[in-house]
């Protein structure tokens, strides 16, 4: 990534990729399109899938420059505000024309599904059949809604989004080259909040260290929570604790003051999930020692995404769930299921905290603990 750009650039353009090594989290788009540059193979039009800030638009610039096109030579659109058909008459005249510098013209059409139906009309013959000099390179986030007329003339690519620990490590660098250092809670809060996102999980960094004063160079998961208005991670551990206890008081107490101060549940519950996980894969990887273990790889990967008290915290519940017979009835696979359900109910539920309120329920009662029902 490079980072010669202004200091007032937002960290997301800052830091865009440049050049195919550049790219992380998309290899399988990489490796193609750098074979068609280095056989020559170079198809007329090209789809780009996948959700926002994966790196389409970012990608299709470097196909672009691979192919020796010029600043001069490559136009792009945005269909979300030239959507009409008179927008793509101006570029099917504009196509005939020979390109200024480089070998190709090339048109990178963001948002291609914006485009009204008189205007994905207009441009199919151009998009079939093209001057040898043009290349298209339709992006678009709902590729259910382009025609399949458009589809079936384009070479497509799906855009994955990235997985946490590759917008983790994407942050904690962008930090380092900012002159920050971010705690492992903090790298992996960020990453979580960019929901598969690298420019969302930017974009909140830089919120971050727009915050911070000139003389605070590491920031910590609290400062992160405060920034961003995430659950505070005190509320996610007390309602693991009243989990582990078998009481339900702790936790729906934590529920409340999450749902008080306007905590996305959903947020809420992914964080309490994740940490009910790692104690579940502590409890079961052979060591639940509060020493951390150097020869156990599960101990070592959760320690480096937790702060230390956090890690702390978990082996002690994960302990507590193999010598404790009230505990051993909750941190279960069956646990996991019931939480993995409230998690889908979230979003449905008018009121968006009960799903998980009839979770703790379910879990902590005797009578209705999913352990109990699975043995029935």
């Amino acid at each position: 990534m490079s980072h010669s750009q202004p200091a007032n650039v937002a960290l997301y353009r800052k830091y865009r990729p440049h050049s195919f090594a550049d790219v992380v989290g998309q290899d399988h788009i990489v490796k193609v399109l750098e074979g068609s540059v280095t056989t020559g193979r170079i198809s007329h039009a090209y789809l780009f899938a996948g959700s926002r800030g994966t790196g389409k638009t970012s990608i299709a610039r470097i196909f672009a420059r691979a192919l020796g096109t010029s600043e001069n030579d490559i136009y792009e659109i945005d269909a979300a505000s030239n959507r009409g058909i008179d927008d793509v008459r101006a570029i099917r005249d504009a196509v005939a024309v020979m390109p200024l510098e480089s070998r190709y013209k090339v048109y990178i059409v963001d948002e291609a599904h914006m485009l009204t139906k008189e205007a994905f009309n207009a441009l199919l013959k151009t998009l079939e059949e093209p001057p040898a000099h043009v290349i298209f390179i339709l992006a678009t986030t709902e590729f259910d809604k382009l025609p399949e007329t458009i589809v079936s003339r384009c070479q497509s690519f799906s855009f994955k989004k990235p997985a946490r620990d590759i917008l983790r490590d994407v942050v904690t660098a962008v930090a380092k080259k900012e002159g920050f250092v971010l705690e492992p809670g903090a790298a992996d809060l960020l990453a979580l909040l960019g929901d598969g996102s690298f420019r969302d999980a930017l974009g909140m960094l830089d919120k971050v260290l727009g915050s911070q004063g000139s003389d605070k160079k590491k920031i910590s998961l609290e400062q992160i929570e405060l920034v961003s208005g995430a659950p505070k991670n005190s509320l996610v551990n007390d309602f693991l604790v009243g989990l582990s206890t078998g009481n339900a008081a702790p936790a729906l107490a934590a529920i409340s003051q999450a749902d008080s101060a306007g905590i996305d549940m959903k947020v809420f519950l992914t964080l309490i999930l994740e940490k009910a996980r790692f104690i579940l894969l502590l409890k079961n990887s052979g060591n639940t020692n509060i020493a951390a273990n150097s020869s156990n790889p599960t101990a070592k990967d959760i320690e480096q995404r937790l702060s230390a008290e956090d890690f702390k915290l978990m082996q002690t519940l994960a302990a507590d769930a193999t010598t404790s017979p009230t505990s051993n009835k909750t941190f279960t696979s069956a646990t996991l299921a019931e939480l993995l359900h409230a998690y889908d109910e979230v979003g449905r539920a008018h009121i968006s905290s009960l799903p998980i309120e009839l979770a703790v329920i379910k879990i902590t009662s005797p009578k209705e603990s999913p352990l109990n029902n699975s043995q029935k």
